[in-house]
């Protein structure tokens, strides 16, 4: 039996997949965002513990909310951190017939044979896959986030190879994200991929910044504006 870590649980979810979602949010993460909303959810210890079990039993109690399209969003953090319990929580999820998503970073991934073994057990109980994508210049990416790339843009590709359903998601930041060689880069990367049902661009926000306060963490990106409608929307235009 599997012990998860999470962090909290939203039970009326409208933007982490398809209809109403109950969204977990799991504890621990190693990428390290510039422009993150929820740095509580860094550290590799701390949130509750719970079984796959227990926290279905929790999450079930909502079911009412998701109708036909809705279901169960495991976010984080990084849900790929805790892969085993996530994969133990959907198998019983897929039991009772809901609908699965993950929504990931993708820097865990790995193209070694033992990661994608288990891996692959977790894809099988994932009926949706939400990559968000940071930025597609590698060197940039690891200023922005931390780590290099290679391995998340290579996740999309093996996501893609085995027929999984995809949204991808890119948080666009005045001067940091929304260079236009990168947003064409992102394009032709999206082309290669034939399962993606949706792009969003998220508008950068300043929402999260009092959990950096609160942390003691200085906060990286300050005095940088938010993305006008005009730069969102010229960004969607070329992703499209």
């Amino acid at each position: 039996m599997v012990t998860g870590f999470v962090h909290s649980i939203e039970s009326f979810g409208l933007v982490d997949g398809p209809g109403v979602r109950c969204v977990v949010f799991l504890q621990g993460c190693r990428m390290r965002c510039k422009y993150c909303h929820n740095p509580d959810t860094w550290s590799m210890t701390g949130g509750k513990a719970w079984t796959a079990e227990a926290l279905f039993e929790k999450v079930y109690r909502y079911k009412t909310y998701w109708r036909d399209n809705g279901g169960i969003t495991v976010s984080g953090g990084e849900a790929l951190l805790q892969m085993e319990f996530v994969t133990e929580f959907f198998q019983i999820a897929k039991k009772n017939h809901i609908h699965t998503a993950l929504d990931t970073s993708g820097e865990p991934f790995r193209m070694d044979a033992e990661y994608l073994e288990r891996f692959n057990r977790l894809m099988e109980v994932t009926d949706l896959f939400i990559l968000d994508i940071k930025e597609m210049d590698s060197e940039k990416h690891r200023a922005l986030t931390g780590h290099c790339n290679e391995n998340i843009l290579q996740l999309g590709q093996y996501l893609s190879d085995h027929g999984k359903k995809m949204w991808v998601r890119h948080v666009l930041v005045p001067g940091i994200t929304n260079q236009e060689d990168s947003l064409k880069a992102l394009a032709a990367y999206l082309r290669k991929l034939k399962t993606v049902s949706r792009t969003e661009i998220l508008p950068y926000h300043t929402m999260g910044v009092y959990k950096w306060e609160n942390l003691g963490i200085p906060y990286p990106l300050d005095g940088v504006p938010t993305p006008t409608i005009e730069e969102v929307t010229a960004a969607a235009a070329l992703l499209a």
